[in-house]
């Protein structure tokens, strides 16, 4: 009787591993795969393998340069960071309004473009706190991030303000120029993974080198982001 009940369960056994191996070709067969398994996001769109950088501007919003730059951004599908002058933001909030619903990152670039450094720091509270108000009644959206202009910054502000200070990793000196070629190249040359380029859209060559950067750079295999994906894991 055991010996009975010993061949049976031999035979579901077979028959078990018959139909996972036929189930197994079956599904290759399909271009299944269960043992391995895509990293996918939220969205369910596969992580892009490309290497990721941003591009940043600073100084505006500018009522003539900002809507050309916002229109380029949006025809290549890229993803920008706006340091904004307070007072700039407050002339013109529909920039801002136009920056936040395309996608863009909105940072603090104090309200007069000063440098922190050498100031008091009840001063420079003022100055980031104005900024981050005048952005926020737009937004309605807390600033995280900060960009002290000239790269100036006090490290005891970060924890009183609650915001990231951000820096950059290339800078062209766009500002410095109105050809737009040098600004080009001095960019494409330089740039490589993570890094974070520096520009400003206050300038019709600026704004001209970006896009022609961005085109460039995308070709080479570049995707755009705002600096807290690259600042953020």
């Amino acid at each position: 009787m055991k010996k009975g009940l010993y061949k049976v369960k031999k035979i579901k056994k077979l028959l078990c591993l018959c139909g996972f191996l036929y189930t197994l070709v079956l599904f290759q067969t399909l271009g299944i795969s269960f043992l391995h398994k895509e990293k996918v996001v939220e969205t369910g769109k596969v992580l892009s393998e490309k290497p990721q950088i941003a591009i940043t501007f600073d100084d505006g919003p500018s009522e003539k340069y900002t809507p050309q730059l916002l229109d380029g951004l949006k025809e290549r599908n890229v993803k920008a960071s706006f340091f904004v002058i307070g007072k700039m933001a407050e002339k013109n909030p529909k920039l801002i309004k136009r920056e936040q619903e395309e996608g863009h990152l909105i940072g603090n670039h104090t309200y007069n473009h000063v440098d922190i450094s050498k100031m008091s720091d009840e001063a420079a509270v003022t100055e980031i706190e104005k900024t981050n108000q005048t952005i926020e009644k737009v937004t309605k959206k807390d600033v995280e991030y900060l960009r002290a202009p000239f790269g100036s910054w006090k490290k005891n502000l970060v924890a009183r303000m609650n915001v990231f200070p951000v820096t950059w990793s290339v800078d062209p000196l766009d500002w410095t120029t109105e050809n737009s070629d040098e600004i080009v190249n001095k960019v494409v040359t330089e740039v490589k993974e993570n890094d974070i380029i520096l520009m400003h859209d206050c300038y019709q060559s600026s704004v001209d080198a970006a896009l022609r950067i961005i085109d460039i750079l995308q070709k080479e295999g570049y995707e755009f982001v705002t600096v807290d994906k690259l600042i953020v894991d």
